[in-house]
């Protein structure tokens, strides 16, 4: 594939993001970081956002599987879940991870 295509295929891809509200000005702060020095430095930001928020789902789960759920152990996962995700999080996620943990805190 040419590489033209592949950069139109990401713009049109992140516009969908972008319109669809799971992107925002976060995203675009994220990309104004990049330049020649590191021309990978969304992707890989992008990658340890992916495999730290498998983990953290894992934990989570498996906190939640438990016979008595400890709630202190959920709040915390879900902390370490919006603190990993601050960078990617649009408004309704951010509302979303406080509605979680003031759940957890009842």
């Amino acid at each position: 594939m040419e590489s033209s295509d592949l950069q139109r295929r990401y713009i049109d891809f992140t516009s969908t993001l972008f319109r669809e509200g799971f992107l925002d000005s976060q995203y675009t702060q994220l990309q104004q970081l990049q330049d020649e020095s590191n021309p990978e430095f969304v992707t890989e930001v992008v990658t340890l956002f992916f495999q730290d928020s498998e983990k953290l789902q894992d934990d989570l789960t498996r906190t939640l599987d438990q016979e008595v759920v400890d709630f202190k152990k959920v709040a915390a996962h879900v902390h370490q879940l919006q603190g990993s995700s601050a960078r990617f999080s649009t408004p309704p996620m951010r509302s979303l991870w406080f509605v979680l943990i003031r759940f957890c805190d009842h």
